[in-house]
């Protein structure tokens, strides 16, 4: 038998990204989890209306999405712990740029380089609607039939009412608490 907990936001677990953008000659990194499909075409970015990354995208109308992988976990915990409006966050990652100039960090197993279409705002926050332009994958994480393979990549999953990290189904830390680390 199934309880009914009320209206709460149940549709967890999801994969952990981090956000990047570029602010001038620098880029600047915001952990998300609030991240989902829209169509075959579309990805939606979910942002706190407060988040100083959200006045960067809209001047630049771009941003990626990268995918967390374990290894730069600790890293992306780090940049969600602190605002872009008081920390200088350009040097948390090594990144290359894609061919529309967006920031993608190198060491993300998959990085999507997306152009803003629509915001659409709710109460608190910005969802930025977005398309696809390009979408980079480590070449270990690709199959012999040009697929990525997400059993190899293992990303990162994020579940938020106990702010776990998660990896098939176990716990490797708490939001927000891990070091920053290179």
């Amino acid at each position: 038998m199934k309880k009914n907990l009320g209206a709460q936001l149940a549709l967890y677990p999801t994969p952990l990204t981090v956000i990047g953008a570029m602010n001038g000659e620098k880029p600047t990194w915001t952990l998300v989890a609030h991240v989902g499909i829209i169509g075959h075409d579309r990805l939606l970015v979910s942002l706190s209306s407060a988040h100083f990354i959200n006045g960067v995208i809209k001047k630049t109308n771009r941003l990626s999405i990268n995918m967390v992988s374990e290894a730069i976990l600790p890293q992306a915990d780090y940049v969600g712990s602190v605002s872009g409006n008081q920390i200088d966050k350009s040097d948390v990652f090594d990144y290359e740029t894609g061919e529309r100039g967006t920031p993608m960090i190198k060491d993300s197993p998959l990085s999507i380089e997306c152009e803003v279409e629509d915001i659409y705002k709710t109460e608190g926050f910005e969802s930025f609607i977005v398309k696809f332009s390009g979408t980079y994958v480590d070449e270990n994480d690709i199959t012999d039939e040009g697929k990525i393979n997400y059993r190899t990549m293992k990303p990162v999953l994020f579940e938020f009412p106990t702010y776990e990290y998660l990896r098939t189904g176990d716990v490797i830390g708490k939001c927000l608490s891990l070091k920053k680390g290179k």
